[in-house]
């Protein structure tokens, strides 16, 4: 049998690629290594509850195209991203506002939180950030850096802020307002029904086989179809012959709780170094649930190894450098194209993957 695309991953990338390939009439057969389609932002259902397998996702976006197009498949909720920090017992909210610097130092207006931020800047004597302790501190001051900032930092990223690039939190989100949305996007919310429906109504009645780990048996997929679409990771494509790109990981502990409300938000960051998580998810949140129990993964930051499950890329010159090289190889290969987050070694919110999936996808098919 002979397919137009193979599309190697059933995420978001995969799945826009298919059903813009299906709908110009292209056969298409999509294959994933995992059991299940949706990539990491598969959710399941426990206790009426749906869960976010691989970590929270919410959807937010600016570009209307794009929340336009994710509508076609799910009716999004109004759920707005409002996290809370506790470090040891005090509550935070985030991102840093007005109310934040209200709970840390007493003040009201804007002006006295600038003021006390300059302050506590000035005394660090910092004027050109080396590295993520001093743009930090640059941007929030010092108190709110060694509460809220430090010990999350160094535990997701496994090493000290001292020893982190800047640019890492140049765009940390600090708002002069008493407002805890910490996306500032147009559009936002979370499917009902969970984002696995989302997906399957994506891929409709494309072909999609489960459990095919496609490097293994690239030879003879590869006959099946005129052109791939890989979104495996860029350098296992090639054998990691150049040497492996650096990941790190997240691993998850869930449980079901005898409880209809554990922490009373969806999302609660630990921020002291000393509790060995960063952050603790309550599902039911996500979507306003009243399910007589609840569901809670705690989430904890890991150094990557090749067979761990590859989540933020580590963007730093020597990977900069190293990708560059396998994109460089990756342009030569005939009739492949490689996409999202693993295959372009890039972080990438979900809409910004639907994004360049369509691009990538309307480019391919107007040929």
């Amino acid at each position: 049998m002979k397919y137009d695309y193979l599309i190697v991953g059933a995420g978001l990338y995969g799945a826009v690629f298919a059903h813009e390939a299906t709908k110009a009439g292209k056969k298409c057969l999509v294959i994933d290594k995992r059991d299940h389609i949706a990539g990491n932002i598969y959710t399941y259902e426990l206790e009426g509850i749906n869960v976010h397998q691989y970590g929270a996702h919410i959807f937010h976006t600016n570009n209307k195209q794009v929340w336009e197009y994710v509508n076609q498949f799910a009716q999004f909720n109004r759920y707005t991203n409002s996290p809370v920090a506790n470090y040891k017992g005090e509550i935070y909210n985030m991102p840093f506002n007005m109310n934040t610097f209200n709970k840390m130092w007493g003040v009201i207006t804007p002006a006295e939180a600038k003021a006390k931020i300059e302050q506590q800047k000035a005394a660090a004597g910092i004027t050109e950030p080396a590295n993520l302790e001093e743009q930090a501190i640059s941007l929030v001051g010092t108190d709110i850096y060694e509460k809220l900032v430090k010990g999350y930092t160094g535990k997701q990223w496994g090493r000290p802020c001292t020893e982190l690039p800047a640019f890492i939190i140049k765009r940390l989100p600090v708002r002069f307002t008493y407002d805890n949305n910490y996306f500032n996007a147009l559009y936002q919310g979370i499917p009902n029904g969970g984002y696995t429906q989302l997906v399957a109504n994506m891929l409709g009645n494309v072909e999609v086989r489960l459990g095919v780990d496609y490097l293994e048996n690239k030879e003879e997929l590869d006959k099946l179809a005129d052109k791939i679409i890989y979104t495996g990771p860029v350098d296992a494509y090639f054998d990691y012959k150049l040497g492996a790109l650096q990941y790190r990981s997240v691993r998850f502990e869930t449980e079901v709780l005898d409880t209809d409300n554990y922490q009373g938000n969806a999302v609660v960051n630990y921020t002291d170094s000393e509790t060995p998580y960063t952050r603790i998810i309550e599902h039911k949140h996500f979507e306003f649930g009243t399910q007589e129990k609840t569901v809670i993964s705690r989430e904890y930051s890991a150094e990557w190894k090749q067979g761990d499950e590859p989540y933020y890329p580590v963007n730093d010159d020597k990977n900069s450098a190293l990708y560059a090289q396998y994109k460089a190889l990756a342009d030569k290969e005939e009739n492949v194209i490689f996409g999202g987050r693993l295959g372009e070694y890039k972080y990438y919110d979900m809409d910004k993957v639907i994004e360049v999936a369509l691009e990538v996808s309307a480019k391919e098919l107007n040929k």
